[in-house]
């Protein structure tokens, strides 16, 4: 009775004296070294006679258990107090594992609906503190919303946690259950029953109730995880109450704009209107980490009526704002109703790096010099300088960034700092093209990742003072006697002073590159600018030339300039199955656009055009395997700048090819049926109805004992009209099989899936056995048996004694004392049987217990 009365006592002392918790979390903020100011902020239900000064804690480091002094404590109205809890704590340093900050109290608010028993459930809050040199310093996000709402029956629910992380950091959002001691589940835990469903969207942190069925007190946990560079690094639980009643109340309404960008320096004006339905007053506010920025901090201003509120968002972001990813503002209306009703509305702002400034391109020999303004945001780190032939006619959009790959820029250098304000180009060392314009712009770029917004477009042209190669067009294709004809423009915009003529080209050759090559001939005149090179191996070989412009004034030769180098157009063939892939490579200055591929008639020996392309790349199906197919691709091009040839037609060679069958047949899709009783497993497949099975001649059937075990082969099969195959006289059925293919010619498919089958082991023992002379069950004997290693048999007398044990699965035992060898008396014994069964991955034990009746001589 003493007990019970204690019991009683106990029950009623939590409940009278505890602190009825509804919502609470835990966030962090670094201070020094290993050191972090710990924030603990609870909200209690304010009428409750107990109070708490302080709070137990525990660090998530080993360390012992600890106290939290209360630091405020404030009245929020509607019997809610809001309880704040500061302690700082030095942990021993980083650790792979996060520490795990938690904090439990005795019980919760009573009545919770989808807690049964809330009262008597300890109320639990955690929050995961990495700490990680290689991520830097971290703090933890800071909930701005208290997590206390008000709801009705059959309408919409919002809540919005106004999460700001002042690391710019990542976070991501996901609903809970609630917890309670250690973090365990909560027994009979549900979350609130609505008419459609009760989520969190994960990018805004909204909880959105689509709709509550009953009124009551109902708690949810919303987690705020935190990631940077794509790598978790912390994690708040907030535990929140929402209390749903009847009411005809409605919520207010928030209109406005849900994402923007603005670039530093602008002016982002952004307007909305919180307005009440039913009339009544409304405070519309806003959080969010532009709000409460150190630098250039943005300003929410209201306006309106008392029911119809408009808001003004305004902010002018500066340096220290940009980061990659969006600034998340939340903005809330709460109306005067009863009970009190909210709508939430969320903004995504991205703040975009301004575009480097006064970008100038000025002409030197064989290449353009780029120089611009240093960017005034100084945590840039290098700019990254892109180029493209041509303008390009692209205007940036307002909140586009970088440069995108379909603008036909490509990226062509870097520099080392941001202090760094100049870049020659010179198409690393190969020279620009005379005659060609180039349009450039410049991105600044930031440690995150985050680009700048592109600068203006700045074009110039090299002026046309060395050749420009046009022409290397292959006349004739042989391993020996081939030729290919190199034509170039003169160049027309040369300094005649300085180089008064006259004037030769000297005619560089290499052979199959372009860093080494060798002179093969010169020609008289500055007009004579043609050349064909003869006794050539342009069957097999591509080849690549460069020419050079020399002043011969007073019989010296001083080098005026060099043109790029341009090569051949070299054809390679690739055959497979029924088909053969043109690959062609060509390193010119100009651009080409298209190509044609020509298909020699077998019959007329002509090459007619088969096709055109603008991809280095064709395929040529439907052939025959092991007939000799010809091709030929012609080139069509020009450069970008008036005053040259266009179009530029340049052929390859002639190349000839057989298809060939190298193309493995598909695996097919297995089966099986295993059947324990005649120890066999029956295999099936199909074979997927695709073209790549046309010529199947047969099949190969591997196995593997064990799940971790080599296959090997079992049988291979020469008839590919076979579906199916018996694998029989087995010792065990347990293993995985995989089937392949084989073609006409040998290809071999991939393995199929695996197919995993497994033995049914059979174990079974009689119940009486008569031991004696007359050959009709003499011994204690198993039923016949499958998949068994051995067994540990034990068998024990009415009085415990062991009179027999053997590991022989057997067991044939005679009935005889194994020790003394005494024959036992008739009577019952109990006996204890280990039985090691065979299975796929390995030896399981079964244990059999029972019981057998030996009597002699019946």
């Amino acid at each position: 009775m003493k007990k019970l009365l204690y019991i009683f006592l106990l029950l009623v002392s939590n409940q009278v004296f505890a602190t009825h918790n509804r919502a609470g979390e835990i966030t962090f903020r670094h201070v020094s070294g290993f050191t972090y100011e710990i924030t603990v902020i609870t909200y209690v239900k304010e009428s409750s006679p107990a109070d708490r000064p302080t709070l137990e804690i525990y660090w998530g480091d080993g360390s012992p258990i600890d106290s939290l002094g209360r630091n405020s404590s404030v009245s929020l109205g509607g019997d809610i107090l809001k309880n704040v809890y500061i302690k700082n704590h030095t942990y021993p340093g980083a650790n792979p594992t996060p520490y795990l900050i938690r904090v439990e109290d005795p019980n919760r608010n009573s009545g919770i609906i989808n807690i049964p028993n809330s009262v008597n459930v300890v109320f639990y809050l955690e929050t995961s503190l990495i700490i990680n040199p290689f991520i830097g310093i971290n703090n933890s996000p800071v909930l701005l919303n208290p997590p206390i709402d008000n709801a009705c029956v059959g309408k919409t629910y919002v809540h919005n946690p106004g999460a700001w992380d002042i690391d710019g950091d990542s976070l991501y959002y996901s609903i809970q259950e609630c917890k309670q001691t250690g973090g365990a589940p909560i027994a009979g835990y549900t979350f609130p029953q609505a008419s459609n469903y009760i989520s969190v969207n994960y990018i805004t942190g909204d909880l959105i109730w689509e709709t509550p069925l009953a009124i009551g007190e109902y708690n949810v946990a919303i987690r705020v995880d935190e990631y940077r560079n794509g790598i978790k690094i912390g994690s708040i639980l907030r535990d929140m109450q929402i209390t749903v009643s009847a009411c005809s109340n409605n919520p207010p309404i928030i209109t406005g704009p849900t994402d923007t960008c603005i670039v530093v320096g602008d002016t982002l004006t952004v307007n909305y209107n919180a307005t009440d339905p039913d009339g009544n007053s409304v405070t519309f506010t806003a959080t969010g980490g532009p709000l409460f920025a150190s630098s250039n901090p943005a300003s929410f201003q209201t306006s309106g009526a008392s029911s119809s509120v408009n808001g003004t968002f305004t902010w002018i972001p500066g340096c220290l704002n940009i980061q990659r990813g969006d600034y998340i503002l939340s903005f809330k209306a709460i109306d005067n109703g009863n009970p009190n009703l909210v709508d939430f509305h969320s903004l995504f702002v991205n703040v975009l790096a301004p575009a480097p400034k006064n970008v100038n391109a000025t002409v030197l020999s064989n290449a353009i010099a780029l120089n611009w303004s240093k960017t005034a945001c100084n945590q840039a780190i290098k700019y990254k300088i892109y180029r493209k032939q041509g303008a390009s006619g692209w205007n940036p959009a307002y909140c586009e960034t970088g440069v995108p790959a379909y603008t036909g820029f490509q990226l062509v250098g870097e520099t080392s700092t941001i202090s760094d304000t100049n870049y020659i180009d010179n198409n690393n060392g190969l020279g620009l093209i005379s005659g060609v314009t180039y349009c450039y712009r410049i991105v600044a770029y930031y440690p995150d990742g985050t680009d700048s917004k592109a600068s203006e477009e700045v074009c110039e042209q090299l002026i046309k003072d060395v050749p420009i190669i046009t022409h290397a067009n292959v006349n004739n294709t042989s391993n020996t006697n081939g030729s290919i004809s190199v034509e170039w423009s003169k160049p027309t915009e040369f300094d005649v002073v300085l180089y008064p003529g006259p004037y030769r080209y000297l005619i560089y050759r290499g052979q199959g590159t372009s860093s080494s090559l060798t002179l093969i001939d010169s020609t008289a005149t500055i007009n004579d600018t043609t050349f064909t090179d003869n006794l050539l191996n342009t069957k097999e070989v591509q080849y690549f030339y460069r020419i050079d412009m020399y002043n011969l004034t007073a019989g010296t030769r001083e080098l005026m300039g060099k043109s790029t180098v341009a090569s051949s157009v070299f054809l390679n063939l690739i055959p497979s199955d029924n088909q053969i892939t043109l690959a062609w490579s060509e390193a010119v200055p100009w651009t080409n656009t298209q190509h044609v591929i020509y298909k020699q008639n077998p019959i007329t020996l002509v090459f007619d055009s088969l096709d055109i392309t603008s991809n280095s790349t064709y395929v040529d199906t439907a052939l025959i395997n092991g007939e000799t197919y010809c091709y030929q691709v012609k080139s069509i091009g020009s450069y970008s700048s008036p005053g040259l040839i266009s179009p530029i037609i340049n052929f390859s060679q002639e190349n000839c090819a057989q298809p060939i069958d190298n193309v493995k047949p598909c695996a097919p899709i297995l089966s099986i049926e295993a059947v324990c009783d005649t120890q066999q497993n029956k295999l099936s497949w199909i074979n997927p109805t695709t073209n790549c099975n046309d010529d199947i001649l047969g099949y190969n059937i591997y196995k593997t004992d064990s799940v971790s075990g080599d296959y090997y082969l079992v049988t291979t099969l020469t008839d590919g009209s076979l579906l199916s195959y018996i694998h029989e006289k087995l010792n065990s059925i347990a293993g995985c099989y995989v089937v392949t293919t084989v073609d006409s010619v040998g290809n071999e498919s991939i393995f199929s899936d695996s197919v995993c089958v497994d033995n049914c082991p059979s174990y079974s023992l009689p119940n009486i056995f008569t031991p004696g002379s007359d050959g009709f069950n003499d011994v204690f004997k198993p039923f016949p048996y499958r998949y068994v290693e051995s067994v540990e048999m034990q068998i024990y007398n009415r009085w415990g004694n062991l009179v027999f044990e053997t590991t022989n699965p057997d067991i044939l035992w005679d009935g005889k004392n194994q020790k003394g060898g005494a024959m036992s008396a008739d009577g019952v014994y109990f006996y204890v049987c280990t039985v090691n069964e065979k299975y796929l991955d390995g030896i399981k034990p079964r244990v059999l217990k029972g019981f057998v009746h030996l009597l002699r001589n019946k």
